[in-house]
């Protein structure tokens, strides 16, 4: 092999590392999602979205957003048409990424239906779910299960809030440094004793603590990681906003603000889009259809 060979398949070798290496920025997976769902919902062809969903999947390791559900979404269409996802090793990737929502799925009759297709019982399914349970992190379940309880959701006492906030913000900073984000793929969404911890509801109340500014810088780095959904992030940033009486950045809470005009739409939008969020038509057009089922 002569030298010119060996020096262009090094090059090969280097350039395809880089790119492994390279991070996914889970902000563009955001965008080409929403843009495929909006394809998908205004009756585009089917068999082009299974394509996109399938190339789009092969970069990124599969999410399932809330009310869009992308990777289950793509697996029922592709098998519907009878296009090759991956079997079930796709479908064992989906039970991962649907077991945080485990309690409602169990009344999907559909989902067990698609598995049995593939030769997998409810039993065979319960079993892979109870198996994931048991890989996550008891310390963090064990902590936010206290923590959410502490933050009484949807009973907050005025009296202690602000020292139930702080030490709840404590813990998260904490979990941020020695294990990284809580994400749910860590922690579930049902802690002990069937205790619901949503990351969102407590990152919400954080917004009036001391460390915002911290979580605000910070957890821009996990919404790119594609840990810290979105909705999470922006719903705590305009917390802030509307607690310290400033304008929405994502207007999320535009249905307190009376004063809401187009200009506001096109700077909502383009902040929207900066982390990975759908513009307020996107939005508005797939809680209309949630809401249909």
């Amino acid at each position: 092999m002569n030298y010119k060979k060996i020096t262009f398949l090094i090059l090969i070798i280097l350039i395809s590392f880089s790119c492994k290496s390279k991070k996914l920025n889970y902000i563009d997976y955001y965008h080409k999602v929403y843009a495929i769902d909006s394809a998908l919902r205004t009756g585009k062809d089917t068999l082009t979205i299974i394509r996109q969903y399938k190339k789009l999947f092969r970069k990124y390791p599969p999410a399932q957003n809330e009310r869009m559900e992308e990777y289950e979404t793509y697996i029922r269409y592709a098998d519907k048409f009878h296009k090759n996802f991956g079997g079930e090793k796709s479908l064992n990737k989906l039970i991962a990424q649907s077991a945080p929502n485990w309690k409602y799925k169990r009344e999907d009759q559909d989902f067990f239906r698609l598995y049995k297709k593939y030769g997998i019982d409810s039993i065979a399914v319960e079993r892979k779910v109870l198996h994931w349970k048991k890989s996550l992190n008891k310390v963090l379940i064990d902590s936010f299960s206290i923590a959410s309880a502490r933050d009484q959701y949807n009973a907050r006492v005025v009296s202690t809030v602000v020292k139930d906030d702080k030490k709840n913000a404590e813990l998260l900073i904490w979990t941020i440094k020695n294990y990284g984000f809580p994400s749910r793929q860590k922690i579930g969404l049902y802690g002990n004793n069937e205790q619901f911890i949503p990351m969102g509801i407590l990152l919400n109340h954080m917004a009036g603590t001391e460390h915002y500014e911290f979580f605000k810088t910070k957890l821009l780095e996990y919404v790119k990681s594609g840990e810290c959904p979105p909705r999470d992030y922006i719903e705590m940033v305009d917390k802030y906003q509307y607690i310290h009486y400033l304008e929405p950045i994502y207007g999320i809470f535009l249905h307190y603000d009376t004063n809401f005009d187009a200009a506001d739409s096109a700077r909502i939008d383009h902040n929207r889009k900066a982390v990975g969020f759908p513009t307020l038509k996107q939005s508005s057009k797939i809680t209309k259809d949630f809401q249909k089922k």
